[in-house]
């Protein structure tokens, strides 16, 4: 009885370390798991929730600059930024004007943005912020500006503008006499 028990004892640990077909599917389960709180399961969104990604894309959008030359060279950029913004957990939280080299230019080296916009504007949209104290070298001819929304980031529409030309396409430049 004893030597029966022992055998019957030793084929159950066998059987529990020999790989089966539920051991298998479970540690592949687990590791699915594991991989899709470590993704934050991005791709059970776009699966699942079509559309999801493109509400999360970044849109705060540049849609006009005026950008005026002072007689000491600085400039001052009139920027109009349009977002839906919904509160302090989504807004357009600032702007950039970025060099050709894609330096960014900000009269305040500690500032996270050419221009911060401190709060968010609901019920003003499109808004316009302006930001003085920007110097752009002598020798540069365009920039770019560009917003940023504090959920998705930089990437919505961006303004091109030629500070040797008088106005173009969502811009305009008063040049400093």
């Amino acid at each position: 009885m004893i030597g029966t028990a022992r055998m019957k004892a030793k084929q159950i640990i066998k059987s529990t370390e020999q790989p089966s077909f539920v051991n298998v599917a479970l540690k592949i389960i687990l590791g699915m798991t594991a991989a899709l709180l470590l993704t934050g399961c991005a791709w059970l969104d776009r699966v699942f929730m079509p559309g999801a990604s493109e509400q999360n894309a970044a849109n705060a959008d540049v849609l006009y600059v005026r950008a005026v030359e002072s007689p000491s060279n600085a400039w001052t950029f009139h920027v109009t930024v349009q977002h839906p913004d919904t509160g302090w957990e989504d807004y357009a939280d600032g702007w950039d004007v970025l060099l050709p080299d894609g330096t960014v230019v900000k009269p305040d080296p500690t500032s996270p943005f050419t221009r911060l916009l401190l709060h968010p504007h609901e019920e003003e949209q499109p808004f316009t912020r302006s930001q003085s104290g920007i110097v752009i070298p002598p020798d540069v001819t365009t920039v770019r500006v560009r917003a940023h929304d504090l959920v998705a980031g930089f990437g919505g529409r961006e303004v091109t503008v030629d500070l040797a030309s008088a106005s173009g396409d969502s811009y305009e430049v008063v040049r400093g006499s």
